[in-house]
C-alpha cells in the first residue's frame, strides 16, 4: 500500500512538472487560445447587446462609419 501511495505521489509529481514545462514552453500559443476565447466572449455579448436595440439601416451605418451626421 506504501508502495502505491509513493508510486502515485511520484507520477502526480511527473504530471505537474510536465505540464508546467508545456505551459512555459508553449507560452505563445496559450496566448492564442486565450485571446481567441476572449475575442469570441466579447463578440457573443456585443450580439447579445445588439438584439436589444433598435435596427438600423445599411445607410445609417455606412453614414456613421464615414463621420457623417
Amino acid at each position: 500500500m506504501a508502495q502505491a501511495n509513493l508510486t502515485e505521489r511520484v507520477l502526480k509529481r511527473a504530471l505537474k512538472e510536465a505540464l508546467a514545462e508545456t505551459l512555459h514552453e508553449q507560452r505563445e500559443l496559450l496566448h492564442e487560445v486565450f485571446s481567441e476565447v476572449l475575442e469570441d466572449f466579447a463578440l457573443s455579448e456585443a450580439i447579445r447587446e445588439g438584439q436589444k436595440t433598435k435596427r438600423s439601416s445599411r445607410a445609417e451605418v455606412f453614414q456613421i462609419l464615414q463621420g457623417k451626421p
